[in-house]
């Protein structure tokens, strides 16, 4: 009955959670209590030092020159400043430990990321893609390795999947919901927050904001539900409260107007840069220039905020100088965004990580995304309304502005976690298909056996 279903759903989340957290807690422990610089993972050396030089009361700046361009004691916003207040406040409670802050983090994300990767699989699908789902993030390697190092990749791909879930959920609200913080009004504070936080934890989220809202304004009225002027204009309001103070404090600063961070012209002026011809260097090989060099002369006096903008100028001048250049260099970063394949530059650390995930569930991804695609909801306007096409225009929005910007393959993970519950999709399906044929198998009478396999 439904009472028993529900109590052996919940004890297999708690397995699974246990595994997820035990994983990530081992991976914190091999990283240990130092922050050395390991594959893919250099921006946690910078979170730590500047966590410690703001609790030395030197704000936002480092004791040397330091990445991107950014000189001893100069103020940056290149930053999240999230998480640095998070690795602050971990270390103002118990002392500079490292392995503190990568402690809770595995424990906080270990249960939250496979919890939502199972209610969106569950509200998609069933109770046992869900389940699987969840399973296969609890164990997917690339995710036990990130979630224990200090950068914003554990709490930002957690806030992503929590937006997703709330926006699923009042695309099509209950109105009949008997829990109090779960009926529509609450929705949109959860949303907002989750939307909130991954902006300020990675504030390229902004541009799939857009897309998220419409999407849920579109649904609505496709569900017949009516236009959610209050729901929009909490969203906004919200967004606006957790992000106009980080733009007050950066006009205090830089004595000029910037939104949250400085690393979107960085970004677009060395991902575009000539350099690259029209093939994308993820790291830029030894006969290259580095990328500080690449910087002309005479912007290098510039302060951080201000270098950022005219870089970003320039990186859009590139653009339009040779457009076609710039469409077949952003078409060279396919393979550099979606490599499942051991490559010989790469640590070995980084190639079984990729293979002990990536690469083995990407059939399974594939082939779930297929099985969606052929069940979809017909007409097409009803599926684009499906929670299913939400989460397909997620990896396409998401994958476009990386492949036109600057890619890595850290930069994909959100991608990875929204995959893994089509994964999941093709795993249950596969097995339901093996279990029918075994059935069928035993039914059959012996003289028959051999008839059905050859046949």
């Amino acid at each position: 009955n439904l009472k028993d279903l529900l109590k052996s759903t919940w004890k297999l989340l708690w397995v699974i959670f246990a595994v997820s957290v035990v994983a990530r807690l081992m991976a914190a422990l091999v990283m240990g209590n130092s922050v050395s610089i390991l594959p893919g993972t250099y921006d946690q050396v910078s979170y730590h030092n500047l966590a410690l030089r703001l609790l030395g009361g030197y704000g936002f700046t480092f004791d040397r020159f330091w990445w991107p361009a950014t000189a001893a004691g100069e103020q940056t916003a290149h930053w999240s400043y999230l998480y640095t207040f998070y690795l602050a406040l971990v270390y103002a409670i118990f002392g500079p430990q490292p392995i503190l802050a990568r402690l809770i983090q595995a424990v906080l994300v270990g249960i939250l990321h496979p919890f939502l990767v199972y209610l969106i699989g569950e509200r998609l699908f069933s109770k046992t893609v869900g389940l699987v789902s969840a399973g296969i993030a609890a164990v997917y390697a690339y995710f036990i390795y990130y979630h224990a190092t200090l950068m914003t990749e554990p709490f930002y791909i957690t806030a992503i999947l929590g937006s997703l879930y709330f926006a699923i959920r009042l695309a099509k609200p209950d109105p009949d919901e008997p829990r109090r913080f779960f009926r529509e009004p609450w929705l949109w504070v959860y949303l907002s927050l989750c939307l909130g936080a991954a902006i300020l934890l990675r504030q390229l989220f902004m541009l799939v904001l857009p897309f998220l809202l419409l999407w849920i304004v579109y649904a609505r009225r496709r569900n017949q539900h009516p236009f959610p002027w209050r729901g929009l204009a909490m969203v906004l309001a919200i967004q606006a409260a957790m992000i106009l103070p980080f733009t007050f404090f950066n006009l205090a600063r830089f004595d000029r107007f910037v939104l949250l961070n400085t690393n979107a012209g960085f970004a677009f002026f060395w991902g575009n840069h000539p350099i690259h011809g029209t093939n994308f260097y993820a790291i830029l090989p030894p006969d290259k220039p580095s990328y500080q060099e690449l910087i002309p002369r005479e912007y290098r006096r510039l302060d951080e905020a201000a270098l950022d903008q005219q870089l970003l100028a320039e990186g859009l001048g590139f653009v339009r100088q040779d457009p076609g250049r710039y469409l077949l260099l952003s078409l060279s970063r396919v393979k550099d965004y979606f490599v499942f394949w051991p490559t010989p530059d790469s640590h070995i650390l980084s190639n079984l990580s990729r293979l002990g995930s990536f690469t083995l569930f990407l059939p399974f991804m594939l082939y779930g995304i297929w099985l969606a695609w052929a069940k979809r909801p017909r007409p097409l306007a009803d599926f684009l309304a499906s929670p299913q096409a939400l989460l397909l225009a997620f990896v396409l929005v998401y994958t476009v502005i990386h492949l036109l910007t600057w890619t890595l393959i850290r930069y994909r993970l959100p991608v990875d976690a929204v995959l893994l519950i089509f994964a999941g999709l093709g795993i249950v399906h596969l097995a339901e298909r093996y279990l029918h044929a075994r059935e069928t198998k035993k039914s059959l009478p012996s003289k028959d056996r051999q008839g059905f396999f050859v046949s």
